[in-house]
């Protein structure tokens, strides 16, 4: 009896070492192979891109649909030559008013710069001719009007008739001037003999 007991307590001592070796084993094989997973580096976050806004420094005579436009004077023959100046924000003829003028280069440059307002284009346009302070005595294409309110260094100026706009009402950034009766009939006298343009209402 002493010996089956004896041998019934050492094979269970046998079966729970090997299964304590077991589990051991298990441990040990599952943590050496265990793979360690590298950190992820942080993607940045995505900034959205700024919204354009509407620009709000084109230049008045820039603005789509309202540009102002030069046209060959030498093909409009419905040019009427009016003086009918009034200071309503409105550019009327007989008016100095500052707009963007194209270069003659009409490669999308060009300048602001002040322009006489000769007469009526269309019921939203009219039609312009452009001012100069450079000096232009004796060329035959410049009318001297000397100088008024559209120059704040009051310079001298010459009107080139040589050259004729369209201006878009709202393409005028301010009125500038008055320009007088007298020095205005200058300009439309010269205007008429070069290009046979009607004059008054």
């Amino acid at each position: 009896m002493g010996t089956l007991t004896n041998l019934l307590a050492g094979l269970a001592q046998g079966v729970l070492n090997s299964l304590t070796a077991s589990s051991k084993g298990r441990q040990g094989t599952s943590s050496g192979t265990r793979p360690r997973l590298k950190p992820q580096p942080r993607r940045p976050k995505s900034v959205p891109a700024p919204v354009p806004l509407p620009s709000e420094d084109l230049e008045h005579g820039r603005m789509p649909g309202a540009e102002t436009v030069a046209v060959n004077p030498d093909r409009i023959r419905d040019v009427r030559i009016t003086y009918a100046p009034d200071r309503d924000g409105d550019p009327d003829a007989g008016e100095v008013i500052w707009t963007w003028v194209p270069y003659e280069e009409n490669d999308g440059r060009g300048k602001d710069r002040p322009v006489l307002v000769i007469g009526r284009h269309t019921i939203d346009r009219v039609y312009a001719v452009r001012m100069t302070s450079s000096g232009r005595e004796g060329d035959r294409d410049y009318i001297g009007i000397g100088s008024g309110d559209w120059d704040s260094k009051g310079r001298p100026s010459w009107v080139d008739i040589d050259q004729l706009y369209s201006v878009h009402v709202t393409g005028m950034r301010r009125e500038a001037a008055v320009l007088d009766r007298r020095r205005y009939a200058v300009v439309a006298e010269a205007l008429v003999r070069r290009y046979g343009w009607a004059v008054g209402e």
